[in-house]
């Protein structure tokens, strides 16, 4: 009972870890996302958990890896633009 929550917080932070290292000019600070991460990923284990019911353990996590992305992808900015001289006049 323990484990499932415990394994989808250790994902969540993986999955925050490699948010940060592909994208880290468009996240905002490491403590928001690995927080949104952790806190992405129990979201998920709760909804899986309700949806699937106990002994699907594989199907659990899949899913919560899933929600747990969705939800730092919320974080994510658009690329800035910057504005080259000549667009700008």
């Amino acid at each position: 009972m323990i484990l499932e929550p415990l394994g989808s917080v250790v994902l969540g932070l993986a999955l925050a870890w490699m948010a940060l290292r592909f994208l880290p000019d468009r996240l905002p600070s490491r403590r928001a996302v690995f927080t949104t991460g952790a806190l992405g990923a129990l979201f998920g284990v709760y909804l899986m958990h309700s949806v699937l019911g106990p002994g699907h353990v594989v199907a659990t996590l899949i899913g919560t890896a899933l929600i747990g992305a969705v939800t730092l992808s919320l974080l994510v900015r658009p690329r800035s633009r910057r504005l080259s001289r000549s667009a700008a006049a």
